[in-house]
C-alpha cells in the first residue's frame, strides 16, 4: 500500500464530515485507526461533568490533568484535541490543539498556559483564535454540553510550525493515525 492509498481514505473521510452537530463532526471520526489508547484524568471520569475550575467562565480557565497508556511501539508523536460537537455556532467549537508531543510522555499537568509544552510539545489556536486551552462556556439554558479529549498516536512527527488550527493539524494527521483514545466529559450552565 502506498502512502497515498493511506491518504486518499482519509482525505475522502475528512471530506465528509457534516457541517453540523453531533459526534460525525469529531476529528476522530476522519480516521481509521482502533481506539486504544486508555485517556483517563484524575479530575473527572468519562462521561461525567467537568469542575468548574477548568471552565472558562465560572472558574480559572486551566487545563485538566490527562493520563494515557496503551501506545503503540511505531508511535512517533502524539497530538490532542478537545472539541465540543454540541456547540451551535461553530461546530465543533475547538477547546484544545497540541501537537508535538512525545510518545514517551504519559501525562499533562493541570494548569498549562498556551506556551508550555512538554518536551517540545506545541499548543495551537483553539476557535477563538488564541493559543492554547480555552475551558467550557457553553451558553446559560443550552444543555449538557460534551468535551471530548482525543488523543492521536501518529506513525511519524507532523511538519507543522507553530499555532497550527483544528484544520491543519487533522490534514497532516491523514494517513498517520495508529491509534487514538478518547475521555469526554460534560458542562452544562443551566
Amino acid at each position: 500500500m502506498t502512502s497515498l492509498d493511506r491518504v486518499l481514505p482519509g482525505l475522502s473521510r475528512l471530506a465528509l464530515l457534516p457541517p453540523c452537530c453531533g459526534e460525525g463532526a469529531l476529528a476522530e471520526a476522519a480516521y481509521d485507526a482502533p481506539r486504544a489508547l486508555r485517556l483517563t484524568s484524575p479530575a473527572f471520569r468519562n462521561g461525567a461533568p467537568l469542575p468548574p475550575l477548568y471552565s472558562s467562565t465560572e472558574g480559572q480557565n486551566v487545563s485538566p490533568p490527562l493520563a494515557w497508556g496503551g501506545i503503540p511501539p511505531r508511535a512517533r508523536e502524539l497530538a490532542l484535541l478537545c472539541e465540543d460537537p454540541d456547540a451551535r455556532a461553530t461546530t465543533p467549537f475547538v477547546h484544545w490543539t497540541l501537537y508535538r508531543l512525545s510518545p514517551t510522555v504519559h501525562r499533562l499537568p493541570e494548569g498549562l498556559g498556551p506556551d508550555d509544552g512538554p518536551l517540545g510539545a506545541v499548543q495551537g489556536k483553539n476557535s477563538r483564535h488564541r493559543d492554547g486551552y480555552d475551558g467550557p462556556a457553553p451558553p446559560r439554558g443550552s444543555g449538557v454540553h460534551h468535551y471530548h479529549f482525543q488523543l492521536f498516536a501518529l506513525d511519524a512527527p507532523l511538519d507543522l510550525g507553530p499555532h497550527a488550527d483544528r484544520d491543519t493539524l487533522t490534514a497532516a494527521m491523514l494517513g498517520h493515525v495508529l491509534a487514538l483514545g478518547e475521555l469526554v466529559g460534560t458542562y452544562e450552565r443551566p
